[in-house]
């Protein structure tokens, strides 16, 4: 007959989500696959009175108590209040904190919650990515509506570098290809217009980076639509005039600018309208 297995609770207590607590105690637990355990996690502890209500409960079941707390004076109260209850607990950050200050010769920020933050928008980071990747060269439009910003332009206006850049700083980003004598997509009149982004590029530019595109692909192919100046040209030409006719989409020129520079206005006139959409709201 097997021997009855008690099953043993280890509290965890943090000012932020606790996953730093958990991750430490399940890779200690895995010297100890033996014994049956299990977590209760409180999570967001601010205050001396979250901290009474859960030594109250602990303090009956005798149960170990791991903590990780970015203030001091929490820090040290649960301390205290477990060596007066007679708890037995581990501060997992306090030595760590202690030490890296030492180091640095600086005093922690005790903000809680910052490395949550940190992944959340590490996360962010990589999703905004996928979906711009995902809605490369007017791909996927039905889910058109999510994007944070859309650029619209001809062939060769830095669509597509310009959306990775910008995907690296957290935004959603569809770039859509204009062909002239082509319909634009109707997903683009059915999403915020504020939304949008056009590029446009002096003809002498975009006709050097055109020829020297097919050159790379060793292709003559097309040679005369796609890199011809008058063709060109006209191309432009056209894209301008939708342009003038879609007030709302504020019009970028990336002849030859950086891809940063570029960048760096579409994301100062994204901050900008936020400003201002708190402003009127306040």
């Amino acid at each position: 007959m097997d021997s009855f297995k008690e099953r043993l609770k280890i509290v965890i207590i943090s000012d932020g989500t606790g996953e730093t607590a958990t991750a430490i105690c399940r890779a200690a637990m895995a010297q100890f696959e033996e014994k049956d355990v299990y977590f209760t996690r409180y999570k967001n502890v601010r205050s001396r009175e979250q901290v009474d209500a859960i030594f109250d409960n602990v303090a009956e079941s005798h149960d170990l108590v791991i903590y990780t707390m970015v203030s001091p004076k929490i820090r040290g109260y649960i301390g205290e209040v477990a060596l007066k209850k007679r708890v037995r607990s581990l501060d997992v950050l306090g030595p760590v904190l202690t030490t890296f200050a030492n180091y640095f010769e600086q005093e922690p920020s005790e903000e809680p919650g910052l490395l949550y933050a940190m992944d959340k928008k590490y996360f962010d980071r990589i999703n905004a990515m996928e979906f711009t990747l995902n809605h490369d060269d007017g791909r996927n439009l039905n889910s058109l509506h999510l994007a944070d910003v859309i650029l619209i332009g001809v062939s060769r206006t830095s669509k597509t570098p310009l959306s990775v850049y910008l995907s690296q700083h957290g935004l959603k980003v569809v770039n859509i290809p204009l062909v002239m004598g082509t319909k634009l997509p109707r997903q683009l009149f059915e999403v915020d217009q504020k939304k949008i982004f056009a590029l446009t590029i002096a003809p002498d530019a975009l006709m050097k980076i055109r020829r020297s595109r097919l050159n790379k692909l060793g292709s003559q192919k097309h040679t005369g639509q796609y890199a011809d100046e008058e063709k060109v040209i006209a191309e432009l030409e056209w894209a301008r005039r939708l342009f003038s006719e879609n007030k709302s989409w504020p019009i970028f020129d990336v002849t030859n600018k950086a891809l940063e520079e570029t960048a760096a206005e579409i994301l100062r006139l994204i901050n900008l309208r936020k400003n201002n959409m708190f402003i009127k709201k306040k």
